[in-house]
């Protein structure tokens, strides 16, 4: 009877053992598969999307995570058929490249972990009220908002005697109205009067944006998506009619304006898929990981376009890159 009891226990040990090497085995050769939904082409969400993919590369290794890397073409329709069909296969992770991917990955699935890139304000993204740095969901991810009270300061430091500013914006972006809001306070702590201009859509912007440049002398664009895309266009319209424009972000700065507060994009990307490693690799809890932001901040200037407005531009400040 105790040989039996004995052999019993062996086996269970030994059983136990096995298993624990097998599952050993199988996490090691586990490979992650990864979906990108990202809303559009745009430099700041390239890198942002670039930063991301070589986190997780360099924590893996290449042959060890897969990426499916799709497109919305700035259409929400586009984003929610991206993020159902990441569902349906079943991906590890879902990276969300701006608000309108969060918000369509949030609502096709409850389960699968989405960490968010590029998107402003999480707390107005997925109606979250009492925010305190983290979603209790499925959802956690970066932050793409540079101090908007230092972009008002830049704004003033640049233009002194500014009258009137132009407020430009879409409509349909929770994040760039939630970011209007924080400067028109700014604005007005500073009793700086202001104009807002929204758009529905990009088939707006040229005549809303001409009619912004004969009200206001300096206009402001936030961390738009829909204006990023149609620099070119603004450009055309600001810069012969000699108003200067303080944005958001690099891209956009490097398409139509003169001045912004950068972030690097890379580097947020980058901590987005260091926090994608914590989830599936760590275990941690992405219901309790608190978003997070970009460390630092850079004045940067746009020196073709300042050259012809005329701009002269604080010593502090850093050309970006032609």
């Amino acid at each position: 009877m105790r040989r039996k009891v004995l052999s019993i226990v062996t086996a269970l040990v030994m059983a136990v053992a096995l298993a624990g090497c097998s599952a050993g085995a199988d996490n090691a050769s586990k490979v992650y598969n990864i979906g990108v939904c990202q809303l559009v082409e745009h430099p700041a969400l390239d890198a942002a999307t670039q930063g991301f993919k070589e986190a997780l590369i360099a924590k893996l290794g290449e042959d060890k995570v897969k990426f499916d890397v799709q497109n919305a073409q700035g259409e929400q329709a586009t984003s929610a058929t991206i993020c159902n069909g990441f569902v349906s296969d079943n991906v590890d992770l879902i990276l969300a490249n701006a608000t309108t991917p969060l918000q369509t990955a949030a609502a096709a699935t409850s389960s699968i972990p989405i960490l968010g890139t590029s998107v402003t304000d999480y707390a107005s993204a997925l109606q979250i009220s009492g925010w305190n740095g983290t979603t209790g969901r499925n959802i956690s991810g970066t932050s793409d908002l540079a101090p908007i009270d230092q972009q008002e300061k830049m704004l003033k430091e640049l233009f002194p005697d500014v009258k009137k500013v132009g407020l430009l914006f879409c409509t349909a972006e929770s994040n760039s109205a939630y970011q209007i809001d924080l400067f028109v306070k700014a604005l007005e702590a500073d009793g700086i009067a202001y104009v807002k201009y929204g758009v529905a859509d990009s088939n707006e912007i040229q005549s809303v944006v001409t009619n912004a440049v004969s009200e206001c002398d300096v206009l402001y664009i936030p961390t738009d998506n829909t204006l990023a895309n149609a620099t070119e266009t603004i450009y055309n319209i600001v810069v012969p009619a000699g108003i200067p424009v303080i944005v958001g972000e690099e891209g956009i700065c490097k398409g139509c304006g003169v001045a912004t507060l950068s972030i690097s994009y890379y580097d947020l990307g980058y901590t987005t898929g260091e926090m994608a490693y914590e989830i599936l690799v760590n275990g941690k809890d992405i219901k309790t990981l608190e978003v997070k932001y970009a460390p630092n901040t850079t004045k940067k200037y746009n020196k073709s376009i300042c050259e012809k407005l005329g701009i002269t531009i604080p010593s502090d400040y850093t050309a970006i890159e032609e």
